[in-house]
């Protein structure tokens, strides 16, 4: 007994000098930290600041400028000449609990064996886990947009807050609103108990209501809706209804609309985001510009995209063509959307497991696919910046680096203005103005 006991207690104790040689969190204090850099992009003005200085206290940025003076007794965080610093960056739709096996080509099947394998509290752990992933390529905040079992994503928002894991800030939506079964292909009667896991089924006005007041109450931030499912819709009448009751109290709705009409009848009843839209007319984007609704286009190159492993040569080519012909629609809607004047912020919809990648390098492919369409560096930089936290309805809290904002800051070297793929390569990471990431920066 008395060997077991030495035993495990070296086992905690390797345990323990691996968890500090992989650079744990630095816990934000009340002290005066300044972290410096060479350079720091003002997303709002598009300039680069040179020789910058950043104050944080308590979590927020007290001061910014260039050449700041360091007060004596500050911690000093010195990031290097070759640095430029940034805003964390903010992914408004991910799906941090779900993380589809690539080999299996049917979406539908996929989903279904993840909700029959896989306990809410299982898949709250896996969320831990791509949350952190996330956190280390430089998001410190999403907005989860279900796909997360009964309020699982609510679990991982608290245990972040509490301090329990690590992770980005989660802005939760808890199980959408959907029309019957979800975003499940047919199931048989028996399987369709598996839907209420991922999705909560609306059946009229009244239920659409009642369901909506059901979500805010359960912890839900934004409503997800899921406008249209192969030819299954939510009715005007019942997005119209969900929309009323979430902005009686402040809360907004993101709309899963796929095409052209699924978009415009959203549009229409007001919510205050359409997530993909890979079909879309210039006239539902004028609509869309005059309401100030977001277009989060989810869109992402080739390699972001899984082909199934199990099929021959030909068949992954043909998917590969297929995928890149879907690639170059969207590229135009794109040009088209800004042309309208429509709002646009960052949203990966990563939930695919991609060999070799985490999920936030994952999830930083899309903007390989906003470059591909035209988009310049800053307009993209500002997708997953300053426009992602208007969005959210946090313009005041983060998205920029100013007094009052939260600490939110993440490093690459060079500069992501001229090469968008720098931001690939973040090697700092501080959130609240604690350290989660930190690697020796080029000097």
């Amino acid at each position: 007994m008395k060997t077991f006991r030495i035993y495990m207690l070296l086992v905690i104790a390797c345990f323990a000098a691996r968890a500090q040689a992989q650079s744990p969190p630095v816990p934000a204090t009340s002290e005066l930290t300044a972290v410096r850099a060479g350079h720091l992009l003002d997303v709002e003005s598009g300039r680069l600041v040179e020789e910058a200085v950043v104050l944080i206290r308590n979590g927020r940025i007290t001061d910014v400028g260039s050449h700041l003076a360091i007060p004596q007794g500050a911690h000093l965080i010195d990031l290097g000449r070759a640095a430029t610093l940034l805003p964390g960056l903010i992914d408004t739709h991910t799906h941090l609990l779900l993380n589809l096996d690539d080999a299996i080509s049917d979406e539908s099947s996929n989903m279904f064996l993840t909700v029959s394998r896989m306990s809410t509290a299982k898949r709250a752990l896996l969320g831990a886990a791509m949350g952190r992933e996330m956190l280390e390529s430089g998001f410190t905040t999403v907005r989860d947009l279900g796909n997360s079992g009964i309020s699982g994503d609510l679990a991982l928002r608290d245990a972040i807050v509490a301090g329990w894991v690590v992770g980005p800030r989660v802005v939760a939506a808890t199980r959408a609103l959907s029309p019957l079964g979800g975003q499940f292909g047919l199931l048989t009667p028996e399987a369709q108990k598996m839907v209420e896991q991922e999705y909560v089924v609306v059946n009229g006005v009244e239920e659409a209501r009642r369901l909506t007041r059901q979500s805010l109450y359960d912890g839900a931030m934004w409503i997800k809706i899921i406008v249209n499912s192969d030819n299954r819709m939510l009715s005007p009448e019942e997005i119209k209804v969900i929309v009323e009751e979430a902005h009686r109290v402040n809360r907004r709705v993101a709309a899963h609309a796929t095409n052209d009409h699924a978009a415009r009848v959203a549009v229409e009843a007001g919510v205050d985001s359409i997530e993909h839209a890979y079909e879309v007319s210039d006239e539902v984007l004028r609509l869309m510009a005059e309401k100030h609704i977001f277009l989060v286009p989810t869109d992402g190159p080739v390699e972001s995209y899984p082909l199934p492993s199990g099929a021959s040569p030909e068949q992954r080519e043909r998917a590969k063509q297929q995928i890149e012909l879907q690639i170059k629609g969207s590229s135009e809607r794109l040009q088209r959307a800004l042309k309208a004047g429509v709002p646009l912020a960052f949203g990966s919809d990563m939930y695919y497991h991609l060999s070799g990648l985490t999920r936030g390098q994952a999830s930083l492919l899309t903007l390989r696919a906003y470059a591909a369409s035209g988009l310049s560096p800053l307009q993209i930089v500002r997708m997953a910046t300053s426009s992602a936290a208007e969005l959210l309805n946090a313009s005041g809290e983060v998205g920029a680096i100013k007094p009052g904002h939260y600490a939110d800051l993440i490093a690459v070297n060079g500069d992501p203005l001229a090469n968008i793929t720098t931001l690939e390569h973040v090697f700092f990471v501080m959130k609240g103005g604690r350290v989660v990431k930190t690697v020796t920066p080029l000097r």
